[in-house]
C-alpha cells in the first residue's frame, strides 16, 4: 500500500509539476469529490453526466450574468476533468466507459485500487457528492447572484418610478389638476416614505391652490366690484357668488353681496323717487303721496321722500283750490255767454280751463264761446300750420290736430293757438333754419296751448343759436307747452318781449330752459319744470325782469336759476332747485323784488349765492339742505343778520353760511 501511495504521489507531484499552470491534481479531485488516492475510473460515466447538466445550466440561464457564472463553473470542471484524464494517462490507465474493467497493474497500483474498492460506499460517492455541490455552490452563487440583482432591479425600478411620479406630479401642478397631483405625491411617499420629493411636492400643490384660490377669488371679486361700480347688480351678484360658491367663508364676496343688497335697495329707493316726481310731472298728486309714503315707511328720515310728499300733498291742496276758483270762473263766463264774441268771458274760461284741464263743462263751455271767432283746422280748413297762420287775424283760432308739423312758423296776430297737447302735437324745424317758432311784434296777446317744440335734431355749434320758441317785442301767453332739444334756448324773450309759461316744460335744451334778455323784457314762468338743460335753467340778464313761481329747476349744468336784472325787479317764490351742478339759487343784481320760500336742495356747488348788486331784494324763509357746498354764500358788503330768516342745514361742509366771499373772479 505504501509503495501505491508513494508512487501516486510521485504522479502527483509531477502531474503538479507539468500542471501548475492550469490545475493541479489535488485541486481536480476537490473539484470531482474525490478522495486523495481514490480511482477516478469507475465514476467517469457519472463525471460526464454532471458536466452535461452543468453546460444544460449554462444554456439555459435566465440572463447574461447567471450564463457566464455557470461557464466559469463549467470551465472548472472540464479542467479537473482534463486533469483526472492526464493523471490516468501517466499511470499508464486506460480511460474506460462507465464501469470499467480494471486493468492489470502493477502490484502497488492494483493494491491501491483493491484498497481503493475496500472504501466505504460513501467514500465512492463522493465525487457525486461534490459535482452536486460544485452545481450547488454555482447556482447558490447564481442565484445570490440572481437575487442581488433582482434587488438592485427593484430599487432601479423604484427609483424610475419615483422619478416618473414626480414629474407626471410636476405636469399636474402646471396643469392645476390638484388631485391628480396629489395622488402622483401619495404614490411617492407610499413607495418611500419620508420622501423629501412627496414632502416638497406636497407643498408644491398647496402653494398652487392658494395661489389659484387667490387668483380665482381676486379676479371675481374685482368683477364683482366693476359691475356694482357700473350698476349692474345682476352681473355683480353672479361675480360675487361665483366665488362663494367655491369659499363660502370668503369675507370679501360676501361683503360684495351685502353692498348689493343695500345697492338693490338704493336702487329700488331711486326708482321709487323717480317714480313720485314723475307722478308729480304728471299731476297725479294721490298716487305721489302714496308712493312717498311707502318710501318713508322703509326710512322715515328719507328727505327726497319727504320732500315728494310735502310737494304732491301742496299740490292736492292746490288743486282743490284751482278747482273751487275754476268752478267760480266757469260760473261766471257762463252767466256772460250772449252767444258772441266776449274777450273776457273767453280769458275767464281759458283760465278755468288751465286751473282744471279735465273738467268736462268748462272745456265745452270754452269751446263755445270761442267759436264765435274765426276757427281754422289744420288739416282741414288748411294743410299746414304756416299756411292758417298767413290767412289769420287777431283774435281768430288755429286748432291743430296732433301730429307733427314743420316749422319755422312765424305768428305775427294776437291769435288763439291750439295744439291736441303737448305729447302728440308737435312744432319742428331743422336747427339751421330758425326757431320752431316766432311771435312777432304784431302778436300781442297771442296764446298758445298744447303743442311741444324742438329741433330735428341738436347742434351745439357757433354762438348764434337758435331757441325752440323766441318771443320778439310782443307779449304771448304759453300753457301746457314743452320747449325741448333746441341748440339754444327752449324759450328765449328779447326785444322788450313778455311771455308768460304756465305748467310748461323746458328739458334738454342747448343754452337755458328759458331766458329773458335786454331791458324791458319780461319772463313770468309759473307751475313748470327746466330739467338737463345745458346751461341755466331759467335766467334773466342785462335789465330784463322775471317773475318765478313754483317751479323746479333740475339737473341743470349750471345753476337751477341765475338773475342778473340790472335794477329790474326778480320775484322768486316756491322754486324747487335740486341736483344742479352748480349753485340751485344765484341772484346777481336786481333793483327790487322778494326771494321766499324757494328750497335749494342737493346742488353741487351750495345752495343759494347772493352778491352786493342784489343786496335790495328781500331774502326770507328760504332753505338750503344737503348742498356739496355752502348753504347761503353772501358777497363782500352783505350784512350777516340781514339773512338770518333763511335755514341751512345739513350742507356738507363746516360752515353752513360763508360770509364776505370774494365772487369778483366768478362774474356769470
Amino acid at each position: 500500500m505504501q509503495s501505491a501511495v508513494d508512487a501516486g504521489t510521485l504522479m502527483n507531484e509531477a502531474f503538479g509539476a507539468n500542471r501548475s499552470s492550469i490545475m493541479t491534481l489535488t485541486e481536480a479531485r476537490e473539484i470531482l469529490g474525490l478522495g486523495p488516492d481514490e480511482d477516478p475510473r469507475p465514476h467517469l460515466s457519472e463525471f460526464h453526466a454532471a458536466r452535461e447538466r452543468i453546460a444544460e445550466m449554462v444554456r439555459n440561464a435566465p440572463n447574461e450574468h447567471l450564463a457566464l457564472r455557470y461557464q466559469e463553473g463549467l470551465v472548472d470542471f472540464d479542467q479537473a476533468l482534463a486533469a483526472v484524464r492526464e493523471y490516468l494517462e501517466a499511470l499508464g490507465l486506460a480511460i474506460l466507459a462507465p464501469e470499467p474493467e480494471i486493468p492489470a497493474a502493477t502490484p502497488a497500483v492494483v493494491g491501491e485500487i483493491a484498497d481503493n474498492q475496500a472504501a466505504p460506499p460513501s467514500r465512492r460517492s463522493a465525487f457525486a457528492w461534490s459535482a452536486w455541490l460544485l452545481v450547488f455552490l454555482i447556482g447558490a452563487a447564481g442565484g445570490g447572484l440572481l437575487y442581488y440583482k433582482n434587488e438592485e432591479s427593484k430599487v432601479l425600478r423604484l427609483q424610475a418610478r419615483i422619478a416618473y411620479l414626480e414629474r407626471e406630479g410636476s405636469v399636474f401642478i402646471e396643469n392645476r389638476r390638484w388631485q391628480d397631483a396629489a395622488r402622483s405625491f401619495a404614490e411617492i411617499e407610499a413607495l418611500a416614505p419620508g420622501s423629501e420629493l412627496a414632502l416638497l411636492g406636497r407643498r408644491s400643490i398647496e402653494a398652487g391652490m392658494n395661489e389659484e384660490q387667490n387668483q380665482f377669488i381676486g379676479y371675481w371679486t374685482g368683477q364683482a366690484i366693476a359691475e356694482l361700480d357700473a350698476n349692474r347688480l345682476e352681473e355683480a351678484e353672479a361675480a360675487a357668488r361665483r366665488v362663494l360658491e367655491k369659499f363660502p367663508a370668503e369675507r370679501e364676496a360676501a361683503a360684495i353681496l351685502e353692498k348689493i343688497t343695500a345697492a338693490r335697495a338704493d336702487q329700488s329707493r331711486d326708482k321709487a323717487l323717480a317714480a313720485g316726481r314723475r307722478l308729480l310731472d304728471e299731476r297725479q298728486w294721490e298716487t305721489a303721496i302714496s308712493t312717498a309714503r311707502r318710501i318713508l315707511a322703509a326710512d322715515p328720515a328719507d328727505r327726497d321722500a319727504a320732500t315728494i310728499l310735502a310737494d304732491a300733498t301742496a299740490a292736492l291742496e292746490k288743486q282743490a283750490a284751482d278747482q273751487s276758483r275754476a268752478e267760480e270762473l266757469f260760473r261766471q263766463a257762463a252767466a256772460r255767454d250772449q252767444g258772441q264774441f266776449d274777450q273776457e268771458a273767453l280769458d275767464w274760461l281759458r283760465e278755468a280751463a288751465s286751473l282744471a284741464p279735465e273738467h268736462a263743462e268748462i272745456a265745452a263751455l270754452s269751446e263755445k264761446m270761442a267759436s264765435y271767432t274765426r276757427t281754422f283746422r289744420v288739416p282741414g280748413d288748411f294743410a299746414t300750420p304756416a299756411e292758417a297762420l298767413a290767412a289769420a287775424r287777431d283774435r281768430d283760432r288755429i286748432v291743430l290736430a296732433g301730429q307733427t308739423w314743420k316749422g319755422p312758423l312765424v305768428v305775427n296776430a294776437a291769435i288763439d293757438l291750439q295744439g291736441a297737447g303737448s305729447s302728440k302735437t308737435v312744432v319742428e324745424c331743422p336747427p339751421v333754419e330758425g326757431c320752431p317758432i316766432t311771435i312777432g311784434p304784431n302778436a300781442k296777446g297771442a296764446r298758445i296751448t298744447g303743442i311741444a317744440f324742438r329741433h330735428e335734431s341738436f347742434l351745439a355749434d357757433g354762438s348764434e343759436r337758435f331757441a325752440a320758441a323766441l318771443v320778439r317785442g310782443a307779449g304771448a301767453t304759453f300753457v301746457d307747452c314743452r320747449f325741448s332739444e333746441a341748440s339754444g334756448h327752449g324759450l328765449a324773450v328779447i326785444e322788450g318781449g313778455e311771455a308768460v309759461a304756465n305748467r310748461c316744460r323746458f328739458a334738454d335744451n342747448g343754452w337755458n330752459g328759458a331766458a329773458a334778455i335786454g331791458a324791458g323784457s319780461h319772463l313770468e314762468v309759473r307751475d313748470s319744470e327746466s330739467l338737463g338743460n345745458f346751461e341755466h335753467g331759467i335766467e334773466s340778464w342785462d335789465g330784463a325782469s322775471a317773475t318765478l313761481v313754483n317751479n323746479r329747476c333740475e339737473g341743470n349744468s349750471r345753476n337751477g336759476i341765475h338773475t342778473d336784472n340790472g335794477t329790474a325787479v326778480a320775484v322768486i317764490e316756491g322754486n324747487q332747485l335740486i341736483a344742479n351742478r352748480e349753485f340751485g339759487l344765484v341772484l346777481g343784481s336786481a333793483g327790487s323784488g322778494k326771494i321766499s320760500g324757494n328750497t335749494a336742495r342737493s346742488n353741487l356747488l351750495g345752495g343759494i349765492v347772493i352778491r352786493a348788486a342784489a343786496a335790495s331784494l328781500t331774502v326770507v324763509g328760504n332753505q338750503a339742505s344737503l348742498n356739496r357746498g355752502p348753504g347761503l354764500v353772501l358777497e363782500k358788503g352783505l350784512a350777516a343778520d340781514a339773512y338770518l330768516s333763511n335755514t341751512c342745514t345739513q350742507n356738507t361742509t363746516l360752515s353752513q353760511v360763508l360770509t364776505e366771499a370774494d365772487l369778483s373772479r366768478h362774474e356769470e
